[in-house]
């Protein structure tokens, strides 16, 4: 049986994932309301999943604050489906 890809086991980071999902890009702030993490917890995370090409991560200034935007690529929407799949392998489900 496949392993479980570790990247996306942890919770907050499939958190994120499943968020980015259903969004075409969402912000910092949002990500952090949504997901109750602190500040630091989700900034490690996104570094994460962005070092690993699953989300991209645009940083702006508008107006004199500092903006920062999370969108799903295709290898995090691919590592994302591949991650279900083989968790409906492990509950028997497929």
């Amino acid at each position: 049986m496949k392993e479980l890809d570790p990247l996306l086991h942890s919770q907050l980071r499939l958190a994120i994932v499943s968020l980015l999902l259903s969004v075409e890009e969402a912000d910092f702030v949002w990500l952090k309301e949504k997901t109750e993490a602190t500040s630091g917890n989700l900034s490690v995370q996104l570094d994460k999943l962005s070092e690993a090409g699953y989300i991209s991560v645009r940083k702006e200034i508008i107006g004199k604050k500092p903006r920062t935007a999370c969108s799903l690529t295709r290898k995090g929407r691919d590592a994302l489906d591949e991650y279900v799949r083989t968790l409906k392998e492990y509950l028997h489900m497929e």
